[in-house]
């Protein structure tokens, strides 16, 4: 009875973890492999991790506390139809203060887009991801399994845009922003020094008030066959020509 009461008492916790985006603590699925990440096992400590069977992960040392609790518990406990065997508690990761490159995605929606752009811009180098306020939430479910960890390895930010952009432009940060119409060919764009990268919603782009503030425009050219790129493919190209 003990036993299940301290499940239940977690389960009403992890609902509250479910509904509140302000709360400090977020679900990490893939545990086994995420805790070969030194950041993601720094996050985990002291927290819960939700293991179905203690036998099969005898040789593993988990390093932070955990229960053992039935399949059907970890599927109380997921927002997947068909769930891990191993699930955690995470802290989130906090906030640092910019140095370096930086990508700043203006009113993105795609949880799978943000997700595909956060594991980009650690493989290109961006120090901190600015996020504008009405983009996606970066805990949501599918950005974090999308990103494959990736998300632990890189300053991600919400702030009001106009701002930021104009205070990276007093730090001597040249701002590029997408424009398929007036923008310059990427491959005639040189880069010197810090810079920030705008990019735009999936359907509307880079907002004109936000696009104007940016010292230069580019875009990557393509055969008449194809209209336009998915922002998570034009991301993943421009930060690699950045590179």
């Amino acid at each position: 009875m003990e036993g299940n009461e301290r499940i239940n008492q977690l389960l009403a916790s992890l609902e509250q973890i479910h509904v509140k985006k302000e709360e400090d603590r977020r679900l990490l699925e893939e545990i086994k492999q995420a805790l070969a990440n030194n950041e993601i096992a720094e996050a985990m400590e002291k927290l819960q991790i939700f293991n179905e069977r203690q036998e099969e992960n005898e040789e593993i040392d988990f390093k932070v506390d955990t229960t053992y609790v039935t399949y059907n518990v970890i599927k109380s406990i997921s927002s997947l139809d068909t769930p891990y065997k191993i699930i955690g508690v995470c802290k989130k990761k906090e906030e640092k203060e910019i140095n370096g490159n930086v990508l700043i995605l203006d009113g993105l929606q795609d949880p799978g887009n943000l997700g595909t752009i956060i594991r980009s811009a650690v493989a290109f180098n961006v120090d901190t991801i600015i996020l504008s306020k009405d983009t996606v939430d970066l805990y949501n479910p599918k950005v974090v399994r999308s990103t494959q960890g990736m998300n632990f390895h890189i300053n991600i930010i919400r702030r009001d845009l106009e701002h930021e952009i104009n205070a990276l432009k007093e730090k001597g940060y040249t701002v590029y922003s997408t424009d398929v119409i007036n923008g310059k060919n990427i491959k005639n764009v040189k880069v010197n020094g810090k810079y920030a990268i705008i990019m735009g919603n999936e359907g509307n782009g880079v907002r004109e008030n936000i696009k104007n503030l940016s010292d230069e425009k580019l875009y990557i050219k393509m055969n008449n066959d194809c209209e336009s790129l998915n922002v998570g493919v034009a991301t993943s190209i421009i930060l690699y020509e950045f590179s």
